[in-house]
């Protein structure tokens, strides 16, 4: 029986993201209850999980409904107790397993932008929340700059095929920002036609690729000399260390 992931649109921007076969699925995020449980009663799926990336109220407030819904349904997510509806709280290297896909989903801690930031990684792809977007990375509402570099180093480690499934649709907006930070990038340029292409015709995006990502992310390019040159030139200063670099870039893209 095959798996499919596919996104359900909530809000203005956010995908809930949904691992499904024919009878079951499992989402990522549910920041609201009502589109998950439109797509659930069409396809005439049973939720069986709940997978929490962290405590913001656009990833979290739809759990109650759908347990009204799915009682049986277990909520796995970081240790935070602002988060009362898990049933299962993961922490770094850990391993989760949905049965009915025979899916393995592997915990990495991503502090940055919040504190209790979690991703999964399975062989579907990393379902990382708003660590790392498409062309860009969340912003630190909780975390440092040091630690969101961290985290995302630790996703860039990731075999450049695996899928990026973020939680926004942020890429048109955060490739405008990279093409100012890293403009002779032709693999940027290229990936910004494609983009715009699909957004034209009302298809997501995502989900994008580490390869990709390592390719025209400026974010996960702060070694590189031309996003170097071009950060070093925005903040009139020298920068000794990747860390300071994307500081900076972070503090830029605040401001852009």
């Amino acid at each position: 029986m095959s798996i499919n992931v596919t996104p359900i649109k909530a809000y203005t921007d956010n995908y809930i993201w949904c691992i499904q076969n024919t009878r079951l699925c499992c989402v990522v995020d549910p920041g609201d209850a009502s589109p998950v449980l439109a797509h659930c009663q069409s396809h005439q799926l049973t939720l069986t999980h709940i997978l929490i990336t962290h405590h913001h109220w656009d990833h979290t407030n739809g759990i109650d409904d759908l347990l009204v819904a799915f009682p049986d349904a277990q909520v796995i997510g970081p240790h935070n107790p602002k988060i009362t509806q898990i049933t299962h709280r993961v922490k770094h290297d850990q391993v989760i397993t949905i049965e009915w896909a025979q899916l393995a989903l592997h915990v990495l801690e991503v502090p940055g932008h919040t504190l209790d930031h979690i991703a999964y990684m399975s062989s579907l792809g990393v379902f990382c929340g708003d660590t790392l977007f498409s062309a860009g990375c969340g912003r630190l509402f909780e975390g440092t700059a040091t630690q969101m570099h961290q985290s995302l180093s630790k996703l860039a480690t990731l075999p450049p095929a695996t899928n990026v499934y973020c939680t926004h649709e942020y890429t048109q907006s955060n490739l405008n920002f990279a093409l100012a930070v890293d403009t002779n990038n032709q693999q940027l340029n290229e990936y910004q036609t494609r983009v715009h292409a699909k957004r034209n015709q009302g298809e997501p995006s995502l989900p994008s690729t580490i390869g990709q990502e390592l390719a025209i992310n400026p974010f996960l390019r702060c070694q590189q000399p031309s996003v170097i040159k071009a950060v070093t030139d925005y903040c009139n200063k020298p920068l000794t260390s990747p860390e300071q670099v994307f500081a900076e870039l972070r503090h830029w893209k605040d401001q852009y």
